[in-house]
């Protein structure tokens, strides 16, 4: 049984492919990355199960998603270089070893999974805490929490005293005692 959505998607790479990658091109710059973002940008818009009536109304949505996606894939790719570079941050000039990039690894998977999402949700797709919370369901005072007890395991199990979690672009993270709990 064929679905629906099928022969459009047919017809729109049949048809339209090339005018579709000559634009994701003018954004790109480049004729892979041009490729995968219209890549993305189709099965963005076919993948949930929208039912275009015809291919110029396919085209014209697939048409403005691309420009989302291109942007999309530019700020993941920022965050990734931003998280490589707080994981791998130069110590007394030396640039870091694989050693240290693993030990960091394995770090994070000593925490428990909502720490692990909460650091890997800050650092590595670099959201703020109301985003993460909202991604993650949780109440933003919860996350801070979950960022402060990670950040706390993550210096204690690789030597360090420095609160990594307090950069300039970032909310400081600072829990409160728990209640009950002994000075």
């Amino acid at each position: 049984m064929v679905a629906t959505w099928e022969p459009v998607l047919e017809e729109v790479m049949r048809e339209r492919a090339a005018g579709l990658l000559a634009y994701a091109r003018l954004l790109t710059k480049d004729d892979a990355e041009a490729q995968d973002v219209l890549q993305d940008a189709l099965v963005k818009s076919f993948s949930r199960g929208r039912a275009f009536t015809n291919v110029n109304v396919a085209e014209a949505y697939v048409r403005r998603t691309i420009p989302s996606v291109f942007i999309d894939r530019l700020r993941r790719r920022k965050a990734a270089e931003r998280a490589h570079d707080r994981v791998g941050v130069e110590v007394a000039g030396h640039e870091p070893d694989r050693a240290a990039v693993l030990d960091v690894r394995d770090a994070l998977q000593r925490l428990t999974p909502r720490e692990r999402a909460c650091i890997v949700l800050r650092f590595y797709d670099d959201l703020t805490v109301p985003a993460i919370a909202e991604r993650l369901g949780l109440a933003p005072g919860t996350v801070k929490r979950y960022l402060s007890d990670a950040s706390a395991r993550l210096a204690a199990d690789l030597g360090t005293d420095a609160n990594w979690t307090d950069t300039p672009d970032s909310l400081p993270v600072h829990a409160p005692a728990m209640k009950g709990a002994m000075p």
